[in-house]
């Protein structure tokens, strides 16, 4: 991917007492977004907020929408317009963007959204954590397509996470969602901002070529492919019907398998360059917890306690989320005994670990249906029962 360092004007340089809602807009400013739409919903909201007040300094557009679905219909615009755009939301209004995270997806816009989970379904615990949206985030929409998730663990990474899901959406032009959740999201602590030479973004990758030979679709499984603004005069078309290169409707089996191959493929095919894990003690582990977001903070403690037991336990944090880390996960399966997965629901990514361990080692699920934290108490009991 090519990178350019950061706008001066956008980067708040410096260390800051923040939360982890304020820290995802500040990522969005330093990686160059100016242009946001949503519409208040809670744990969400303080990052509306803080882009609100900070987007008159950078020369930002901040929009209040009637909805969450006008808030993502928005940004699709906005980034067809040459912008890079964000919203952010959690349950009830992630679930009403679905159908335009499909739109998003067929017509391979850039966009990023921040889903700060809650307890759900419906309104569910409006106040409380949860990380429940784990599933609906891949497969939220119908048909067949990808999209790219990541999962801070703090309000640092909220802020680093923040920049590197608009260089993942830029360069695969896809959606990418951050699957935060409201304890990290409310969580106050220091975020250190670099200096903006030292953040690298990818920029709009705006075509400058021939009008006539412009093409916004290339079904080559790749990224890296540039767009136009619309009313620039490229002759073009975007639509979510199966379309050829110039975006003109060709509704045959034929073309819908090239185009839903290069949307999937072009993740997929690429996970080896997207997937991030953080690993502790991997090697020699009979046990490997695997976790995200809070779960992975609150995992730590069981962790340590287990090893002051003697048991060999290994950390397996997942930041990217989606494309899961199947080749990892078959790794390791073969040379444990078990992997442990804590998550704030009622086992979601428990069963993407199952499905690739194959059945080489024993995979325990500890979950817990929203509203708080594990205990690390928990967590301890089922490394003790995983180490058996």
């Amino acid at each position: 991917m090519k990178t350019v360092p950061a706008e001066p004007k956008g980067v708040d340089s410096g260390p800051h007492f923040m939360d982890g809602d304020q820290a995802i807009a500040e990522g969005a400013l330093a990686a160059g977004c100016r242009f946001f739409a949503g519409y208040p919903i809670t744990p969400s909201t303080e990052t509306a907020e803080r882009f609100a007040e900070r987007a008159p300094e950078v020369g930002a557009l901040f929009i209040q929408m009637e909805d969450e679905l006008a808030s993502i219909a928005a940004l699709i615009g906005a980034a067809w317009g040459g912008r890079k755009a964000m919203t952010v939301t959690c349950g009830p209004g992630f679930s009403l963007m679905v159908e335009n995270i499909g739109l998003a997806a067929m017509t391979e816009t850039p966009l990023v959204i921040a889903n700060v989970q809650r307890g759900g379904p419906s309104t569910g615990l409006p106040t409380l954590t949860a990380q429940q949206d784990m599933m609906q985030a891949r497969y939220g929409s119908h048909g067949d397509y990808a999209i790219i998730a990541l999962s801070p663990d703090s309000p640092q990474e909220c802020f680093d996470i923040t920049v590197e899901a608009f260089n993942l959406s830029e360069f695969y032009r896809v959606p990418v969602i951050i699957l935060t959740d409201e304890t990290v999201g409310h969580m106050h602590e220091k975020v250190v901002i670099p200096p903006a030479e030292q953040i690298q973004v990818v920029p709009r990758n705006n075509y400058s070529g021939p009008k006539e030979d412009f093409r916004p679709y290339k079904f080559d499984c790749q990224g890296g492919h540039p767009m136009a603004r619309a009313g620039d005069g490229y002759n073009f078309h975007i639509t979510g019907l199966t379309h050829d290169e110039r975006g003109y409707p060709v509704m045959t089996a034929e073309q819908s398998k090239i185009v839903v191959t290069h949307l999937m493929e072009k993740i997929h095919g690429n996970a080896d360059k997207i997937i991030r894990l953080d690993e502790d003690q991997i090697d020699g582990a009979d046990v490997v917890v695997v976790s995200y977001g809070i779960t992975s903070r609150i995992a730590i403690k069981a962790i340590q306690d287990a090893r002051k037991e003697g048991i060999k336990v290994g950390s397996l944090r997942l930041i990217t989320i989606w494309p899961f880390c199947e080749k990892r996960i078959r790794e390791l399966a073969p040379k444990i005994k078990a992997f442990v997965v804590p998550e704030i629901n009622y086992g979601q990514m428990v069963l993407e670990v199952e499905r690739c361990a194959g059945g080489k080692c024993e995979t325990i699920s500890v979950n817990h249906c929203g509203g708080a934290v594990h205990d690390p108490e928990v967590i301890l009991a089922a490394i003790r029962k995983a180490n058996q």
